[in-house]
């Protein structure tokens, strides 16, 4: 009886183990539209605004790692002022279009999608105005 008391005991630390395993590995995953379904999604680049567009890009993609708790590598992309820091000395242009000499951005996760990255840059090639 004692070997069976032991054995479900071993089974239940394999069985949370391998759940936590499974989890790790799938929660970080990022499925871009553009890839899931190409040709089928419009994109408006008309009226880019920070609040309407950006940020909520911003949002999805960027402020889970660089907000203003986190701040992984002292990059803050959860608000305007924050964020014209990394835009006024180029960085953030050329880590979210992967650019030779930044590191890419999202981190490990692809680029943003072209629809995501024609809008930002349409908002950067504005002056990147607080709107």
């Amino acid at each position: 009886m004692v070997h069976q008391t032991i054995s479900y005991r071993n089974l239940f630390v394999i069985s949370i183990v391998a759940v936590f395993f499974t989890w790790g590995f799938s929660s970080c995953y990022n499925d871009n539209e553009e890839d899931l379904y190409p040709g089928t999604i419009a994109c408006d680049t008309t009226n880019i605004t920070y609040a309407g567009t950006v940020a909520p890009i911003l949002q999805i993609n960027c402020n889970g790692c660089h907000n203003t708790v986190v701040q992984q590598s002292g990059i803050i992309t959860d608000n305007y002022s924050d964020l014209q820091t990394i835009i006024n000395n180029g960085s953030f242009k050329g880590a979210i279009n992967h650019l030779g000499g930044f590191s890419p951005m999202p981190k490990d996760g692809g680029k943003l999608s072209d629809c995501d990255l024609k809008q930002i840059n349409i908002w950067l090639d504005s002056g990147s105005p607080n709107n």
